[in-house]
């Protein structure tokens, strides 16, 4: 009962075991679901392979070295790009956030920016960078900065006025409070904001390498498509959600170690 009562309150802490438990349940019907379908004849395997097929293809491409040649490819665009991205977007965005003048400056751009698809972008693109590396880290940088600088923006504006108020009245100069009090407090949701949009940068990164690519997890897909090989594009697809979940935690991890006063948040 005192269980049920805890999982029933909002924002309470749950026993590892039962947080462990949820998860292999939701994954475990997952894979039930899909081993019924194909399996059982419910649906086509030539579009939706068969688990063991998925395995079959997955090993063949890691042993071959064909799926690695991809995934690499696909982590140096995606970490360039992001890293790129962020070491611009995050300092703009604090700025952008702290001060007025700034804000005045960049968001009507920014904003009107951030609202265009990228993907409109990638003609031109190619026509301005070419088909190879270049063309897609233009593609991660656009689709990532802008939603980077308003999210930053976003975080840096809701540090409460206490904070710089109390910093002011005990003597602080404005870079004191710019360093040790407005940056720490936005550091948090800084690492958020990094956290939330690598993942738009793993969608940009595909999409980059369907239009125009010789090589990635992207192109990858878009080759077993036309084939009709369902099973290596699920592959590609499980591939990136591995990825995605590792550099999640990591993430999480660096949010730990390296902001421990974010701990609670």
């Amino acid at each position: 009962m005192r269980l049920l009562q805890r999982l029933l309150t909002p924002r309470r802490s749950i026993p590892a075991g039962v947080s462990m438990a949820a998860n292999a349940a939701v994954a475990g019907g997952i894979l039930a679901a899909w081993a019924i379908a194909t399996y059982g004849g419910l649906v086509d395997t030539t579009f939706c392979p068969r688990p063991h097929e998925v395995l079959t293809a997955f090993w063949r491409t890691l042993w071959d070295g064909t799926l690695a040649k991809h995934t690499w490819t696909s982590l140096v665009v995606i970490n360039l790009g992001f890293l790129l991205s962020s070491v611009v977007a995050v300092p703009l965005g604090i700025l952008m956030g702290s001060y007025r003048i700034v804000q005045s400056a960049l968001e009507p751009t920014v904003n009107f920016t951030r609202y265009l698809p990228v993907t409109s972008m990638i003609p031109l693109l190619i026509l301005w960078i070419g088909i190879g590396i270049n063309e897609k880290i233009a593609v991660i940088f656009i689709g990532t900065f802008f939603q980077q600088i308003v999210m930053v923006a976003d975080t840096a504006a809701q540090v409460p006025n206490e904070l710089l108020n109390a910093a002011y009245t005990l003597g602080a100069k404005r870079l004191q409070v710019l360093t040790r009090v407005l940056l720490p407090a936005t550091l948090p949701g800084v690492m958020d904001t990094l956290r939330v949009t690598m993942g738009w940068a793993w969608t940009y990164l595909v999409v980059a390498e369907l239009v125009a690519s010789n090589s990635g997890l992207g192109y990858m897909s878009m080759q077993a498509m036309r084939g009709l090989h369902a099973d290596l594009i699920f592959v590609a697809i499980l591939v990136i959600g591995i990825l995605g979940m590792i550099t999640d935690q990591f993430f999480k991890w660096a949010k730990r170690t390296l902001l421990p006063w974010a701990a609670e948040r």
